[in-house]
């Protein structure tokens, strides 16, 4: 399947024959942490992401286009996934009954959340029907509670794991933005999961467009994509050390754990690290994947492609088409023959995690 849909990306684009891997759902506009790396979290509320992620209204997306999303999905791409991603899923007022009815549908289901609220709503997801968990975590206790801006929000994070592990065998991945502040940490917190049952542990690069990526993104593609900063109102790539982030990157690939652990992308020498955080405007991933894969659905039924971090550029909307019309839809298929046309990335894609 995997070469059949290359093969589709490669030859025709525009069209793609297959069904998404996943339907990303902003199930709701509302962030309980403050993260120093997020737009959200700084309130820098101009940018495409946050406006992609609390952008929309209503706050919580309508049971009922929940299950219209969910009767679409089970009758033209009942392999796809629902990703429960944005803003923060525990605290949507209708996790509950969504679940169960995705889960009566026989449909896929994951959460993303930063687990703040997990202890309290880990029955729920059990009785839901809950097939994965992603939980972002960024370091060890301190390190953690300061970058989120919550001093409780690292051990509320684990009391919410033990909880769920107690209950399930719900699987369990966790995911930390490498920044400023975990540099030179993120062994110590390897070491401190190991306790853990888990399913994978991974350490993501920096997302972000700088203001002088986006300017040149914009002189070439601003009219029909346009970009903006994001991601970097509180960061400092000066403050970087990247020589002991090589290093203890390096340390890390070369140990051993009781669960598999990635650095996306794979970038662990001091050269490509530097080019990464320094010369944006250079690519490092070769292609987007996802904007081929995902399309992500907001509050109020609107479409953009790939996921929050992608442009926001509106593809459809579930209230007026159906998903087998937008997942093939003139705007998509523009964007994807762009992506094609220009070698895999347009110029503000060169720092974002699809970049693969």
């Amino acid at each position: 399947m995997s070469k059949l849909r290359s093969l589709n990306r490669k030859i025709w684009p525009k069209h793609l024959y297959y069904a998404p891997q996943w339907l990303v759902l902003g199930v709701n506009n509302i962030c309980n942490l403050h993260c120093k790396m997020c737009d959200v979290g700084t309130q820098s509320l101009e940018t495409n992401f946050a406006v992609n992620l609390v952008g929309t209204h209503p706050l919580h997306m309508p049971l009922e286009l929940f299950e219209r999303i969910v009767d679409q999905t089970k009758k033209y791409y009942p392999s796809t996934k629902l990703g429960y991603a944005f803003t923060e899923p525990l605290v949507y007022k209708h996790l509950g009954e969504s679940l169960d009815y995705a889960n009566q549908a026989s449909l896929f289901t994951s959460v993303t959340t930063n687990a703040l609220n997990l202890r309290q709503k880990a029955d729920m997801l059990v009785e839901g029907g809950l097939n994965e968990l992603f939980i972002s975590l960024d370091g060890p206790q301190d390190i953690h509670n300061e970058i989120r801006g919550h001093k409780s929000s690292h051990q509320r994070a684990l009391e919410g794991i033990e909880a769920l592990q107690s209950k399930s065998n719900i699987p369990i991945s966790i995911y930390g933005v490498i920044t400023e502040w975990n540099i030179g940490h993120l062994k110590a917190f390897l070491d401190e999961l190991k306790p853990y049952k888990l399913k994978h542990v991974g350490f993501l690069h920096s997302n972000f467009i700088t203001p002088e990526s986006a300017k040149l993104h914009n002189e070439v593609y601003g009219a029909k994509y346009f970009a903006t900063p994001s991601n970097v109102e509180e960061v400092s790539f000066e403050a970087f050390d990247l020589q002991a982030l090589s290093e203890e990157l390096t340390e890390i690939m070369a140990s051993k754990y009781p669960f598999p652990v990635s650095v996306t992308p794979p970038v662990t020498d001091k050269e490509t690290l530097e080019t990464y955080y320094f010369k944006p405007q250079q690519k490092v991933g070769k292609a987007c994947h996802d904007v081929f894969n995902n399309i992500m659905i907001k509050s109020d039924g609107s479409v953009i492609p790939a996921h929050g971090r992608c442009f926001n550029l509106t593809v459809g909307n579930v209230y007026e088409s159906s998903l087998q019309e937008i997942w093939n839809s003139e705007e998509l298929r523009n964007l994807r023959q762009s992506l094609k046309s220009n070698g895999g990335l347009l110029p503000a894609c060169t720092r974002c995690c699809s970049a693969v």
